[in-house]
């Protein structure tokens, strides 16, 4: 019999990942969540060596201040913010409470506020929503540096 690992069709359990995460309860947490994704991304650049560029770095607190700033003012109770490297991209992922998928509005210059996921979706390579048991899930991912094929804060032009 072979076990999970040795399995071709299935990947490990355990898998070396950058990871942090926070529980927000308070809108002044906005806040402490932008300076979570500002020092994770610092250690991922100094103590293990990845290129974070400085575009990338913005582009992550400004999502992540988007989504926890969202998710303080539509959903009840606390918010947990996940960021993740992997590969060449950080995922960061907000989960709240509220089972309520978010309203996706398009580009409307004469609108006033309201622009989150807007900015959220022109940021990151990828956008998901995903309903959970409780609550649902938002995702998206950052190009890390910027490449001669990607614009400078993810999204291929």
């Amino acid at each position: 019999m072979l076990r999970n690992a040795e399995r071709a069709d299935r990947r490990p359990l355990m898998k070396d990942v950058l990871s942090a995460s926070g529980l927000f309860e308070g809108s002044e947490d906005i806040a402490l969540a932008r300076e979570r994704a500002r020092a994770f991304l610092a250690d991922v650049r100094a103590v293990h060596g990845l290129p974070v560029s400085e575009e990338a770095a913005a582009a992550t607190e400004l999502v992540v201040s988007e989504l926890v700033t969202n998710a303080r003012k539509y959903a009840p109770g606390p918010c947990l913010l996940t960021l993740e490297v992997a590969d060449d991209a950080v995922e960061v992922t907000v989960w709240d409470s509220s089972p309520a998928l978010p309203a996706v509005l398009g580009p409307d210059p004469t609108r006033i506020g309201r622009h989150g996921l807007e900015i959220v979706m022109a940021l990151g390579r990828s956008f998901a929503v995903h309903r959970e048991p409780v609550g649902k899930r938002i995702t998206t991912t950052i190009a890390l540096a910027d490449g001669p094929c990607d614009s400078p804060v993810g999204r291929q032009p």
